[in-house]
């Protein structure tokens, strides 16, 4: 079955960096576009960041561009997101996402919290 498993999240000083990382099974990674959503407390799942499945084709939400860089490495069936100057805004709970035929499909999620 298909199975998602983020990591890489933890505690950051506002203006540092993190790079979180998605172990994707269970499909064939290679036909589908990878996504980055996050949820902050209190608030809905907003899509953070999404890419196709050849790379060329990425799309990034207005208060990420910039910061945050998606990537994705077929050979491993890996999916990643760099992060650079934090804001407190950013603090959520960030999942990887996939959805194969219409079906959303979630990791467990990793805390990303920023402050000072």
């Amino acid at each position: 079955q298909v199975q998602l498993v983020e990591s890489g999240g933890g505690f950051v000083q506002p203006g540092g960096s993190l790079t979180l990382s998605c172990a994707a099974s269970g499909f064939s990674f290679v036909s589908y576009y990878m996504s980055w959503y996050r949820q902050a407390p209190g608030k809905e799942r907003e899509l953070v960041a999404t890419v196709n499945p050849d790379s060329e084709m990425i799309r990034y939400a207005n208060s990420v561009k910039g910061r945050f860089t998606i990537s994705r490495d077929n050979a491993r069936n890996m999916v990643y997101l760099q992060m650079n100057s934090l804001k407190p805004d950013d603090t959520a709970v960030y999942y990887c996402n996939v959805a194969p035929f219409g079906t959303n499909y979630w990791g467990q999620g990793t805390q990303v919290t920023v402050s000072s």
